[in-house]
C-alpha cells in the first residue's frame, strides 16, 4: 500500500491523500486550499493524478478545506462514488454550492481587473451548479457501517467529534495475504464541545495519519470560556459597541448559539440581561446549516438531547435573528444599536464578515471575537497577530477594536488531547504521518510523539509518497510545478514579513523605535535587496 500526500502537507488546508492498494486508487478527502496565495494557486492547477484512475473517494467531513475540490473533480470528469456520513452529505449539499458561488463572485472581480488591463478573462475553479451536480456522486453511510469495496479493501467511519457528521476513517487493506489497518484521523474534535460527541478513541492501527492543527499548544477549558463568552458580550454592549464574531458557518456558529442558549436555561440571573441583547446570524450558509443541525438530533451528545427532550431547541431563543438578504446585512451596520453579529467566513477572507469588520474594526468600543483557527496569510490571522492596520476592499482600516480569542471553542483537539488519543491505542501504530498543520506546529508535535511513544514519525511534503510494503520507503516527486510553488511560498513569506515591518514602522504605536534600531533595519533590508538582485 502507498499513500501520496497531495494536500494538508506542511500546511493546514487542502486535505487530499491518495491511497494505492491492490490495483485500486482512491482519495481520502479532496479539499480546497485556503489562506496563503501560494496555497490557493494550487486550486487552479490540474490534479497531480489521473482522474480516470481514481476508483472512489472517502470524505471525512464537510468543511471546505476537506471537501471543497470535489466539484472540480466532478467538473473535470470524475464519476466514481464519494462515501461520507449522511450528515456530511446533507451539509455538502449546501456548502459546495455556496463555495461555487464564492468562486464565481471572486472570478467576476478578477476578470473586471483583467479586462481593464487588456488581459483575457478566466473561469472560476467551479460554479455553484457544479457544486449542486457533484452531489449525485455522494453515497451516505452511517457511523460504524462497514463498506466492502472488494475482498481486499474495506473501511468504516467513526465519530471524530469535530462537527456534525465528521469522521475518522478506519481502513483495512489486505496485501500478500496480510491485512493491515490504517487510521486517518480527519480533523479530531475537542472534548466537551456543545451539541456533538467527543472524538472516538481507536484501539489499534498499523499506520496512522493524524492532524496537527494545534500540535504545539493547549486550549483553555470550555467550562471556563463559555462564561467568558457571555462576559465579553455584556462588557462590549455596556460600552456601546458591537461584538463581531467571525465564525465558520457550519459547526462553530451553531456551537456559539448553543452556549448562549444554555445561559438562558441555567443562569436565571443573566437571562434578563442577555435576552435584551440582539444576536444576529448574518450568513445564509449558516442559516441553512442550522436547519440541518436541527434535522439531525441523532448526532447530538447527551446534553443537547436532554434540552430537546425538555422541549427546548438549543439553537433557538427569543432574541436570535437570522439575516438572509444583502439589504438586511447592510442594515446591521447602519443601525447603531449595540449587538452581536456572527458572520462568515471564519478566517475573514470572504463573505459578509469583511463588511462588518470594515465598519467596526476602527471603533474602540467594539470587540472582534475569534473562536476558531486562523490560517497563515488570512485577514483573520493578521488581525489576531496584532496588525494595527489591515486592508479590506482595498482600504486601510485601523485596528482599534478590542481583539479577543477563545481557543476552547476550537473544533480541533489540542496537543494534550492529540497525545492522549494516540496513547489510547492498545496496539500502537508502527508509524505516524503528521498532516493538517503549520510546519512549526508539526515539528513540535513530532518531537512530543517520538519522545513519548518512540514511534517512527514523519511530516510528509507535498507530492511525497510513502510505500508501506515491508520497510517503509518514501519518495519525493520533484517537478517543475512543485519547484515553482516552493519559490512562490518563500516569496510569500518574505512579502508577509515586509508587510509586517511596513505596518510596524508606519503605525503610530511604534513611534518609540530607537534610531539605532531603524538603522539596523535599513542595513538588513539593503542586504536582502542585494541578495535578491544577485538572483535575477
Amino acid at each position: 500500500m502507498k499513500i501520496t500526500f497531495y494536500g494538508a502537507a506542511k500546511t493546514v488546508t487542502g486535505s487530499c491523500h491518495m491511497v494505492e492498494a491492490n490495483d485500486k486508487k482512491f482519495l481520502i478527502d479532496c479539499g480546497l486550499f485556503q489562506g496563503k496565495l501560494t496555497d490557493q494557486m494550487l486550486n487552479y492547477e490540474e490534479f497531480p493524478f489521473n482522474l480516470s484512475e481514481i476508483d472512489f473517494v472517502i470524505l471525512t467531513h464537510a468543511h471546505i478545506d476537506h471537501s471543497g475540490r470535489i466539484p472540480r473533480l466532478y467538473k473535470l470528469g470524475y464519476t466514481g462514488p464519494i462515501y461520507a456520513t449522511s450528515a456530511t452529505k446533507q451539509l455538502c449539499s449546501i456548502m459546495l454550492a455556496d463555495s461555487g458561488h464564492i468562486q464565481e463572485k471572486e472570478i467576476e472581480w478578477v476578470n473586471r481587473k483583467r479586462i481593464r488591463a487588456g488581459k483575457k478573462t478566466t473561469e472560476p475553479i467551479y460554479t455553484a451548479q457544479d457544486g449542486i451536480d457533484s452531489m449525485q456522486l455522494f453515497k451516505g453511510i452511517e457511523y460504524n457501517e462497514e463498506v466492502v469495496i472488494d475482498k481486499n479493501i474495506r473501511f468504516k467511519l467513526v465519530d471524530a467529534g469535530h462537527m456534525l457528521g465528521s469522521s475518522i476513517v478506519e481502513l483495512y487493506v489486505t496485501e500478500n495475504g496480510k491485512e493491515e489497518k490504517t487510521v486517518f484521523s480527519g480533523d479530531l474534535g475537542n472534548v466537551n464541545m456543545p451539541i456533538i460527541n467527543d472524538p472516538t478513541f481507536i484501539e489499534e492501527a498499523d499506520h496512522l495519519v493524524i492532524e496537527s492543527t494545534y500540535g504545539d499548544r493547549l486550549h483553555g477549558k470550555m467550562t471556563d470560556q463559555s462564561g467568558k463568552l457571555i462576559e465579553i458580550i455584556i462588557d462590549t454592549i455596556n460600552r456601546g459597541g458591537n461584538v463581531i464574531i467571525p465564525s465558520f458557518a457550519v459547526g462553530r456558529t451553531q456551537e456559539i448559539l448553543y452556549e448562549i442558549n444554555k445561559y438562558y436555561v441555567e443562569n436565571s440571573a443573566l437571562k434578563d440581561i442577555v435576552s435584551k441583547i440582539p444576536i444576529y446570524v448574518d450568513s445564509p450558509l449558516a442559516i441553512n446549516a442550522t436547519k440541518i443541525f436541527e434535522e439531525n438530533p441523532e448526532y447530538y451528545d447527551e446534553d443537547a438531547l436532554r434540552y430537546l427532550l425538555k422541549g427546548d431547541n438549543p439553537l433557538e431563543f427569543e432574541n436570535l435573528h437570522f439575516t438572509s438578504s444583502a439589504e438586511e446585512s447592510k442594515a446591521l451596520n447602519e443601525d447603531m444599536t449595540p449587538k452581536v453579529i456572527i458572520s462568515a467566513s471564519g478566517m475573514c477572507e470572504v463573505g459578509r464578515i469583511k463588511h462588518h469588520l470594515k465598519h467596526n474594526l476602527y471603533r474602540p468600543e467594539c470587540t472582534v471575537l475569534f473562536v476558531g483557527y486562523q490560517a497563515e496569510g488570512t485577514l483573520g490571522k493578521k488581525i489576531l497577530s496584532g496588525d494595527r492596520l489591515v486592508k479590506i476592499f482595498g482600504e486601510e482600516i485601523a485596528v482599534n477594536a478590542e481583539i479577543r480569542y477563545l481557543d476552547a471553542f476550537s473544533g480541533h483537539a489540542d496537543q494534550e488531547l492529540l497525545l492522549k488519543w494516540i496513547n489510547a491505542f492498545k496496539k500502537k501504530p508502527e508509524n505516524i504521518f503528521i498532516v493538517h498543520g503549520e510546519y512549526e506546529a508539526q515539528e513540535v508535535f513530532k518531537d512530543k510523539i517520538t519522545k513519548k511513544f518512540g514511534i517512527d514519525t514523519y511530516i510528509p511534503s507535498y507530492e511525497e509518497t510513502y510505500d508501506m510494503s515491508g520497510d517503509l520507503i518514501h519518495t519525493k516527486h520533484p517537478s517543475y510545478k512543485s519547484a515553482r510553488f516552493d519559490i512562490l511560498e518563500m516569496l510569500s513569506f518574505l512579502k508577509q514579513d515586509v508587510d509586517d515591518m511596513t505596518n510596524s514602522v508606519k503605525s503610530e504605536i511604534k513611534n518609540n523605535i530607537e534610531m539605532s534600531d531603524l538603522v539596523t533595519i535599513l542595513e538588513k533590508l539593503e542586504e536582502v535587496k542585494k541578495a535578491i538582485s544577485n538572483v535575477k
